[in-house]
């Protein structure tokens, strides 16, 4: 995919069916949905992937994906979070060389922070503004290879929450979504 899909918390049920992203996310994971009795059945049968990996630059904006493809995920194919097959990709956000000793890549804020206590500025840092500033070589390296990626699994162990809060933070009701993010 490229960019970002429909916000299906606040759309109509025809065009969520309708979107030609969220038609190729179906077609790709080879599952089909909707019967003459059920227009939302999810028929995963035909599953091509046992692991699913969102895989977004680590920013804002990649955030905001990773909640769109999420909410899009459990609201429209919750058996895949269910039965453990979503993953989050976690690139990096930073490089460090030293000047003596190896490069390493840190996934936070909090990573660079703690490197720093230990090096004194006695390395270079690059940042990553997104996954497309990376050569091939590194983006394997970091977030493709599966000796060295890192992943997080989605898991949803309330659903009555994990629902409300979708509604909340993917809804159209403004003013509860600031004092959510708020509080």
């Amino acid at each position: 995919l490229r960019g970002k899909i429909l916000n299906v918390e606040k759309a109509m049920d025809h065009k969520i069916f309708e979107s030609e992203e969220i038609q190729n996310i179906y077609r790709a994971m080879g599952v089909t949905v909707g019967t003459e009795d059920d227009p939302k059945a999810l028929n995963m049968e035909k599953l091509r992937y046992h692991k699913v990996i969102i895989m977004t630059d680590a920013d804002v904006d990649g955030s905001h994906i990773d909640t769109l493809l999420l909410t899009f995920l459990y609201r429209f194919m919750p058996e895949l979070i269910y039965d453990g097959h979503v993953y989050i990709a976690m690139p990096p956000l930073y490089k460090v060389v030293p000047k003596r000793g190896e490069e390493r890549y840190l996934y936070d804020d909090k990573a660079l922070e703690e490197y720093k206590k230990n090096h004194a500025g006695d390395f270079t840092l690059q940042r990553y503004k997104g996954l497309g500033e990376m050569d091939a070589d590194q983006l394997w390296e970091t977030t493709l290879n599966p000796e060295n990626r890192v992943l997080k699994r989605v898991e949803i162990e309330d659903a009555r929450m994990a629902s409300e809060v979708t509604e909340l933070l993917m809804g159209s009701d403004v003013p509860p979504r600031k004092k959510f993010i708020y509080d």
